[in-house]
Formats: C-alpha cells, structure tokens, sequence
C-alpha cells in the first residue's frame, strides 16, 4: 500500500456515491426505519412490566424463537427490541455491504468499466478501496441514524449506541468478506455467491447456539459474526469489549483482500473455473439445459434455505398465541395479513405471503440472468447458432417457472414439517402447508414477468424497474393491511389477490387472471426481444 497505488481515491470516491445515490439512502432508511419503527412498536405491544416478563419467560423456554431472533438478556422494552431486531438488523448491514463492494470490485471489473478508469492516473488498489470507503461511510451513517432514532423513541442512548454499533460492527466484516471474495472468484455473480453463502452460514450458527445454549451449546454462537452482534447485549450490561472482535476480523478480511489483489491478473480471479469435460451431455444440447445449468446452483442454494426457514417458522406456529400473549394489535396485523381469524391460520397465511414475495426475488435473479449473459456477450455465441431469440429467451423462463415453483414447494414443505412435527400430525399438515405455499406461484410470476417484459424491450432499465417492482409489492403486502391503503392501492400488489390459504377459501379465477397477466407480460418481453439489438 503506497500512495501511488491509491491514486485518484477521492475522485473515484465521488464517482461511487454518484452512482449509488439512490439505492444507498434506500438501504440506510429501510435499516434505521426498522429499527426505531421496532422499538415504538414493541412499546406499544408490551406497555406493562408484567407482559414483558410474560413474553421472556416464554421466549427463554421456547428452542424455536431463540434460533429465530436470539438470546433474550432481560425483559426490559431496551432487551426485547435488541432480541428481535438485532439479528436481522445485522443480517441486512450484512447484505447491504455485500452488494455495495461487489458492484463497485468484481462487478465493475467484469463490465470492463474499471479497465476503462484504470486507463487513467488510477492507482491499482484504489478501485477496492473505493469500495470498502463505501461500506464504512454507509455503515457509520447507520450508527448515527440508528442511534437517534432508538433514542428518539425512549430507549437509552448507552444501549441505543451499542446496538447501532453492533449492527455497523457486522456489516462491515461482510464488507472486508466481500472484498476477499471480489478476489477468489471471477465472476460479480460467484463473488456475491461466496459471501452470501458465508452470511447464510453465520445465521446458521448463530442460530444453532443460540437454540442449544440450553445444553452448552453457546459457544456456537461465537463462531458466527452476526452472533458477535447479539453477544454485545445492548440494553443489558453491554459488553463493549466483543465489538474489537468485529474489528479485529475487519481489518484481517480487508488485509487480505489487499494482499490477494496484488496476486492476481486484472479480470481474473484466485481460482479458475473449472474446465468442463470434453464432449458435452445430451442436456446441454439445447438452450434449456444450459440455462438449468447456469440456474441450479443457485436454485439448490434458495430450496436449502426455504427449508431451513420453513422448518423454523412452521415451529414457532404452534406457540404463536402464547407468544402474543394478550396484544391484540399484533394478533389484529397478522389476521389481516393472513386474511382468517383463527391464529395460527392466519400466521401460516402471512408466512406464505412472505415467502411468495421471497420466491418473486429468486424469479427476478434468475430473469436478470438473460441480461448478465448478454451484458458479457455470451449470449452471442447461441444466438450465432440455429438457437433464435425467441427460444433462447423462453429456455431461461421455463427454467426460471419451474424453479420458482420448487423453491415454493420446498417453502411449504419445510413449513409442513416443522408445525406438523410440533403439533404431531404431519401428515395432515403437509399438504395443506403446500398447497398454500403454491398457490403464491402464480403472483411471484407476475413480479418476475415485468422483468422479463422490461428485459425485452428496455434492458438498461429491468434490473431498476424489476426490484422496484418487487419493493413496492413488499410494502404493500407487509405494511398495507396495517396501514389501512384503499383497495385499488393493495391491488396493485399480485400478492394481495392470492387466496389466504391455509383456512381460507381456495378460488381458481385470481389466478388464472395472475397466470395470464404473467404470460402477457413474458409474451411481450420475447417479443421485444425479437425487434430489438443484441447488446
């Protein structure tokens, strides 16, 4: 590290908030929302000592809830917001600087843009480091943020800082993992798949020793980066000294991303994709085998962790009335949400919406696919083939229809077993739980299809319009019936003509009309394809 090998840092530095002036503040204000909006919200459900105590005497007896939120420390208002928000809290610093390193390293390395700024007076180390200030500036305007907005809601300021720092404290581990992946793989995709990986990973650590610190089992939870976040204990003797843990790994992750850096070619990655066998298998004679193969990996990723979190939420039902305890208002939000008024239900009905609206992001991933593969030009070499458009296209959306619907059915199937285990009677459960899982297909299709429409017709614009699609039917669906939004604002929303199942009645003519608005939609995306250039 020299100051020749950082030069043009601040410049480029610039160039880069330019760029993410939008999704950044879109991250910072969703994690600070959720976390002062929580701590409000739970003071209003949990408004006597005596709930509050009733609520953590359920929690430390309850395995489920603790692998899905943490340990409890206490029962103070300050304890409750850190055990339910911090975890998730953490997972999204987390994921937000993931996505802000890889773009601004391997992505722009892959598109050639940063081939093209090297050119000039640019240092070789300053594009990653470009990426990491990035990370570190978001994080440090999450910690002023968080911690007013915990504050402004009457929660200690000690505490508030300390949950605000244990949240950053993640966020930028991940950062520094993300910039060793940047390293290691060769691609924005595999390099996001890494770190991804490592996060999903971390949760599950997290949360195996959280569920067994019962039995001496706590000492899994300091293997994980999100658990160092929750060992800080905000609002509960806070342990101030773990937060050098997060710095510690921080400043090791970020030395070896440097060290790496200086190892390899520019454009390449640490490791080598794996050359292919020499003849080709019958799948692969097509367009649509080679779009399966280009999908599976990250399909098989989706399907483990809808089982897993499945699993987790179909146990957490069986105890959904005690863990309420007398607050009407939630028990009110969830009916709505899930459209019944029996509880558990309603519970089971909500959970399948949300993972209706997660399967509508792995269709959308798997859509933009077709644009990454043209964007590198790989899509050129088929097209050169007797392949057309048309069907090269209609291969990805085949492939994207059907693993939509298996991480669905993993969804339902988790969830099935997980209650069905609970209350003894999976096999009555599991059935009904999937069927009310595949029945989100035909709405998570709809999402997807206004990327693949946007994709055909305007390619720059389908990755901003298709996760804004997704984000404003995430709104409307989580916060809509909440909210009290007129009923042409919650139609907008493919989601919310979904049958509320299970307990609900089951009607077909949604989604036909869902299924058709899908085809349309992916009908005009070939089309546009057709009419339009390559590249």
């Amino acid at each position: 590290m020299t100051r020749a090998s950082l030069a043009g840092l601040g410049e480029l530095v610039r160039l880069a908030f330019r760029r993410d002036r939008i999704m950044l503040p879109v991250w910072i204000y969703a994690l600070t929302a959720i976390a002062a909006s929580g701590g409000y919200g739970l003071k209003q459900i949990y408004k006597t000592p005596a709930n509050r105590a009733s609520l953590a005497t359920s929690v430390l007896h309850d395995p489920a809830l603790s692998f899905l939120y943490g340990q409890l420390h206490g029962s103070s208002l300050g304890a409750l917001v850190s055990w339910r928000y911090l975890t998730y809290a953490a997972l999204a610093a987390g994921l937000m600087s993931i996505f802000v390193v890889v773009r601004h390293t391997r992505a722009d390395e892959e598109t050639g843009r940063l081939e093209l700024i090297g050119s000039a007076v640019v240092g070789r180390n300053a594009p990653l480091a470009v990426a990491l200030v990035l990370a570190g500036v978001a994080n440090l305007i999450l910690v002023v943020l968080v911690t007013a907005g915990l504050s402004v809601s009457g929660l200690p300021l000690v505490g508030a800082l300390a949950f605000a720092l244990a949240m950053a404290g993640c966020g930028l581990v991940f950062a520094a993992l993300a910039a060793v992946a940047a390293q290691i793989s060769g691609t924005a995709r595999g390099a996001r798949g890494i770190a991804i990986a490592v996060l999903a990973v971390s949760f599950l650590l997290r949360g195996i020793g959280d569920s067994s610190y019962r039995h001496g089992g706590s000492w899994v939870t300091w293997l994980s980066p999100i658990g160092w976040a929750e060992v800080v204990r905000p609002f509960a003797a806070e342990r101030w000294w773990v937060l050098l843990i997060s710095a510690a790994a921080t400043v090791a992750g970020v030395t070896i991303a440097f060290a790496l850096a200086a190892r390899r070619d520019h454009g390449a990655g640490l490791v080598q994709p794996r050359p292919g066998p020499g003849e080709a298998s019958r799948w692969l004679g097509g367009p649509a085998g080679l779009a399966w193969r280009q999908q599976r990996g990250a399909m098989a990723a989706w399907t483990a962790g809808f089982v897993v979190f499945g699993i987790a939420v179909g146990i957490v039902a069986k105890g959904i009335g005690e863990l309420l305890g007398s607050s009407k208002a939630v028990e009110n939000a969830i009916t709505k949400i899930g459209g019944q008024g029996a509880l558990t239900n309603a519970y089971i009905a909500a959970i399948m919406g949300l993972f209706g609206l997660i399967a509508a992001a792995f269709a959308i991933s798997a859509v933009l696919r077709l644009k990454s593969e043209e964007a590198a030009g790989l899509a050129e070499p088929i097209l050169a083939s007797p392949v057309g458009r048309t069907r090269w296209a209609a291969s990805h959306l085949l492939i994207v229809t059907a693993g939509t619907a298996i991480v669905l059915l993993a969804a339902g199937f988790g969830t099935g077993i997980g209650y069905g285990v609970a209350i003894s009677d999976v096999s009555g459960q599991l059935p009904r739980v999937i069927g009310a899982a595949l029945v989100q297909l035909p709405a998570a299709l709809a999402i997807a299809a206004v990327a693949a429409a946007i994709f055909g017709m305007v390619p720059q614009w389908s990755s901003a319009v298709g996760w804004s699609v997704l984000a404003v039917c995430g709104v409307i669906e989580i916060f809509g019936p909440s909210l009290k939004l007129s009923h042409w604002l919650l139609d907008v929303s493919p989601l919310t003509h979904v049958p509320k199942l299970p307990g609900g009645v089951l009607t077909a003519t949604p989604l036909v009309w869902l299924s058709l608005v899908a085809l349309a939609l992916a009908a005009a995306g070939l089309l546009g394809l057709r009419r339009r250039d390559i590249g």
